[in-house]
């Protein structure tokens, strides 16, 4: 099952959670679209390598993560997007490209989008290209301990 291993840690920490069904998209503007969510409370998850490790970058499916400035603000030798093929193993309970932020699930440190903060909701794929996760961003914050990104 896709994203058993995101659900069974909400559920291990009786996290209220709301499932998502929609018809296969593949962007987050696209997912967006077809479930009513604005673009700026959907999550998009981004896999970046960091000075070489893999790392998730969250951000909202409207913003794109700009590699130049996140290599600034890390004081990073190097920033780049990892390739699917790099980083599909990583995720072995998940449809490729539809991981969920949750990268302490998955060994990865998480960096996040100040604008995520601006709602109370925070909504992102549960490991498939036809579900999302829906639940309260304190939640997230407090079960992932992302890394606030300067705005």
């Amino acid at each position: 099952m896709h994203g058993s291993r995101l659900k069974d840690f909400l559920d291990r920490e009786n996290i209220k959670y709301v499932t998502i069904a929609h018809s296969p998209a593949f962007t987050a503007q696209e997912i967006a679209e077809k479930t009513h969510i604005p673009g700026k409370e959907l999550a998009k998850t981004v896999v970046v390598k960091i000075d070489g490790k893999m790392s998730m970058v969250v951000t909202p499916a409207s913003e794109h993560v700009k590699l130049k400035k996140l290599k600034e603000a890390l004081g990073a030798a190097e920033v780049e997007l990892a390739s699917e093929n790099e980083f599909k193993d990583s995720f072995p309970d998940c449809e490729t490209g539809a991981m969920p932020p949750f990268g302490n699930l998955y060994d990865m440190k998480v960096f996040v989008s100040p604008a995520l903060r601006e709602d109370e909701q925070i909504a992102f794929n549960a490991g498939s290209h036809s579900e999302l996760v829906q639940l309260p961003y304190t939640e997230f914050e407090r079960l992932v301990e992302p890394i606030p990104l300067a705005n």
